[in-house]
């Protein structure tokens, strides 16, 4: 399954476009779309309101990371770590863990981000160009 393998690259750059648009959406709506009305509903999750400026400013800023492919793992631990939490004190309280339909897309989220610091970014991102080459190169001046 070669050709599987060699689709690798495109299949990261994919999952983490598509994490991205999400995110950015989901943060930009905290920070501009409706700031008010996320303000209002922190407090009845539990949470104190300014937590709609901290998980806003997260999503917003780790989906242009996601995108570009630069910190990916960082900003993927800290995004499954938010939706993480998002599941455990907020969706499945509701209905409980047979309420699938409640937490379905907090549970991709999280599960995708998760994907992403186990796997890395993959080739066609900043941390390839930058992180890894010049990790390669470094190790080779070494050994020569």
């Amino acid at each position: 399954m070669r050709v599987l393998e060699n689709l690798k690259p495109l299949a990261l750059l994919w999952l983490r476009v598509a994490l991205g648009v999400i995110f950015f959406y989901e943060g930009y709506q905290k920070l501009f779309g409706a700031p008010a009305s996320a303000l209002a509903a922190f407090p009845r999750m539990g949470f104190p309101s300014y937590f709609a400026y901290v998980s806003g400013t997260l999503e917003l800023f780790g989906a242009v990371l996601l995108v570009l492919g630069l910190f990916t793992r960082v900003a993927a631990l800290l995004l499954a770590a938010e939706m993480a939490i998002v599941l455990a004190k907020v969706e499945l309280p509701k209905g409980g863990i047979y309420a699938v339909r409640n937490y379905e897309l907090s549970l991709a989220l999280c599960a995708a981000t998760f994907a992403l610091v186990a796997a890395g970014a993959g080739v066609l991102s900043v941390d390839a160009a930058t992180f890894e080459r010049s990790g390669k190169s470094r190790s080779k001046a070494a050994k020569g």
